[in-house]
């Protein structure tokens, strides 16, 4: 399979949980014929995150390897996933620091016409998962983004139940990633390659 679409997969993930989705998306990416850049966003977590980690957990500390983030991953991109933990139902400031940095790309309308997609996770069932989403979403309206959420497109999405993005539960850390939530990243990162090569080709 040709690759001719290129996608950005960029995520903030304190104890792993985001991290993790973003690996599953990256491969599922990559089968289908994209690019993919897999990027996580510099640690800037307040004392109140550090101290809500596992003891002895370091932020995301299985990414290492992973590149930081920069403007030019979005730039590069047609299609864009953006993944964060919920903070009281909204974006992790380390996320969202990295988005106000791009207002310089923004004026220029750089960022626009491309396809975007979000992903997060939560400690509790009820804990924000689909109002980070719709946060993050406000976002890609605003860079003139085409958004393009999985909706329920899959007889498994009504499994994970969340049309706007995947998100997973840890229910306190104490629940890992599992099939559901794999399964439901891997639609929404298929969803978002065949619409970001749709558009490139148009």
């Amino acid at each position: 399979m040709p690759t001719d679409v290129r996608i950005s997969i960029i995520y903030y993930s304190l104890t792993g949980t985001v991290a993790e989705i973003a690996r599953e998306m990256a491969e599922t990416a990559e089968k289908e014929g994209a690019e993919v850049r897999l990027r996580k966003v510099p640690d800037a977590a307040s004392a109140t995150d550090k101290a809500a980690a596992p003891a002895g957990a370091a932020p995301a500390g299985d990414t290492v390897e992973v590149p930081v983030a920069c403007v030019d991953d979005l730039l590069w991109a047609d299609g864009v996933l953006l993944g964060s933990p919920t903070r009281f139902g909204n974006i992790a400031g380390p996320l969202k620091s990295f988005l106000d940095s791009l207002g310089g790309a923004w004026q220029k309308q750089q960022l626009a016409d491309k396809v975007y997609s979000g992903f997060t996770a939560t400690g509790s069932l009820h804990g924000g998962q689909e109002s980070t989403l719709l946060a993050l979403m406000t976002s890609f309206h605003h860079f003139g983004g085409v958004v393009v959420a999985p909706g329920y497109t899959s007889p498994e999405k009504f499994a994970d139940g969340n049309p706007y993005g995947t998100a997973h539960c840890t229910e306190d850390r104490t629940r890992p990633v599992d099939d559901t939530t794999r399964t439901a990243a891997r639609i929404q990162a298929a969803r978002v390659a065949r619409f970001a090569r749709a558009i490139t080709a148009a």
